[in-house]
């Protein structure tokens, strides 16, 4: 079993991982821009938003009222593990590929994160959900993205991780994990799941892919893009380029499984996320398990993936809510189905699309201060309350990959391993918020 990577193979750069009371590349101190280095942060930003504009105005938000006088701080839910967490951020460059959406960048870029069990983090800085730049760039994408979400209101680079920058990794080697965001999010909307997996011993690299990520953050510019690369993607969305999207997405974590070492690891995604993990478990030998919270499995044109229509014989967790399920999910989920195999579906009640995000609790923080409708928390989220929804997803996520790619010394291959187990525990310590309901629906 391939575990925890831990060195930095050559040609692939670390990024924001750098010594206490230092400041990482490409983030300057406020008021001090030293010769040679990255333009300003406003004007990097705008020149961002700029492109991202031309693209993306004209879409409706649907949001509630005006934002209060003090903008909101989003709070993300704790991890539920014994250990503490700490995070790196790197930069990896395939040149082996052009980029699909940006030729003229000519190599293939990634930003990840990786998230380990940490010895502890107490006096460690937190890392932010968002980069004050990668914040300023949401804060006008979000709207246009998810238009669920307000144009203003939210301080969205004051929402902290419960990672730490700069912590100690605990020894020994652990199963790795590698997370897959849905199109138009970042691998940030993924913070709260992937460091409450790390707590547990996993190690977990979110990945973002540039282009279609709202919004993806590099260490410095390079011809053919800027510092924040934004997203292409438009609102009619087109059959070619969600071939291309999944294409170039199934091809990105191939390349970060060969560019961090590893050869038994889980994959998860959601959306384009959940398609790209479960096309990738089947063309690639060294994905052992696979979790697709709620992507489909063909093509926009019906063509179905390979996956659907071939089968699998390593395990695959299909996972979706009752708000977003429609015949072409059905239709694709049961095509793989139907082959046997090692393959479970499961439906979480009263919820929606993004429940399996951090927006499982920060939208609805958005509802309560009225910066959003509750049919924008509904669309979002479903009326499921995050005080189910979230240890519900964690909880079917984790005793998952604790059967099939289980922590050395955990005791968790089989503790967790019923789905009755699973909605039994999502429900604890939840006050007197109902219990989950996770089914198996009718094929």
């Amino acid at each position: 079993m391939t575990m925890t990577p831990d060195h930095t193979p050559a040609g692939h750069t670390p990024a924001g991982h750098t010594p206490a009371g230092h400041t990482p590349a490409g983030h300057t101190p406020a008021g001090h821009t030293p010769a040679g280095h990255a333009p300003a942060r406003r004007t990097v930003v705008a020149g961002a938003l700029a492109g991202a504009a031309a693209l993306l105005l004209g879409t409706g938000t649907g949001t509630a009222a005006a934002a209060p006088a003090r903008p909101l701080v989003l709070r993300l839910p704790a991890p539920t593990g014994p250990h503490a967490v700490g995070a790196t951020v790197r930069h990896l460059v395939d040149p082996s590929r052009d980029d699909p959406w940006e030729p003229a960048v000519g190599v293939r870029e990634l930003m990840v994160t990786v998230f380990r069990p940490a010895v502890s983090g107490r006096g460690l800085p937190r890392l932010p959900q968002l980069t004050p730049d990668a914040a300023e760039a949401f804060t006008f994408l979000a709207p246009r993205v998810r238009p669920a979400l307000p144009e203003a209101g939210v301080d969205w680079a004051a929402t902290l991780t419960h990672a730490r920058t700069g912590a100690r990794p605990l020894p020994g080697r652990r199963p790795v994990l590698v997370y897959s965001p849905g199109g138009g999010d970042s691998r940030a909307m993924g913070s709260s799941h992937a460091i409450d997996l790390a707590s547990h011993g996993w190690t977990v690299v979110t990945v973002d892919h540039p282009g279609d990520a709202s919004e993806v953050e590099f260490p410095d510019e390079r011809p053919g893009r800027d510092r924040v690369r934004t997203t292409v993607l438009r609102p009619d969305l087109d059959a070619g380029t969600f071939r291309t999207m999944i294409d170039t997405r199934v091809a990105d974590l191939r390349f970060v499984l060969d560019a961090l070492g590893l050869d038994r690891v889980g994959l998860y995604g959601h959306s384009a996320g959940g398609t790209a993990v479960a096309q990738a478990l089947h063309e690639d030998a060294r994905v052992a398990a696979a979790v697709n919270l709620e992507g489909y499995l063909d093509q926009m044109d019906g063509a179905l993936l390979p996956v659907a229509r071939e089968g699998t014989d390593r395990p695959l967790l299909l996972a979706g809510t009752d708000g977003f399920r429609d015949a072409r999910l059905d239709r694709s989920w049961s095509a793989l189905l139907g082959h046997g195999g090692p393959v479970a579906r499961r439906q979480l009640a009263d919820s929606h699309h993004w429940v399996f995000t951090d927006y499982a609790a920060l939208v609805p923080q958005l509802r309560a201060a009225g910066l959003t409708t509750a049919a924008g928390r509904a669309a979002m989220v479903g009326g499921v309350d995050p005080r189910v929804s979230v240890p519900a997803v964690r909880t079917l996520v984790r005793s998952f990959f604790a059967r099939h790619l289980p922590v050395p010394g955990s005791g968790a291959g089989s503790a967790s391993g019923s789905r009755s187990g699973a909605v039994r525990r999502a429900g604890r310590g939840s006050g007197s918020a109902p219990t989950a309901r996770w089914g198996r629906p009718p094929q």
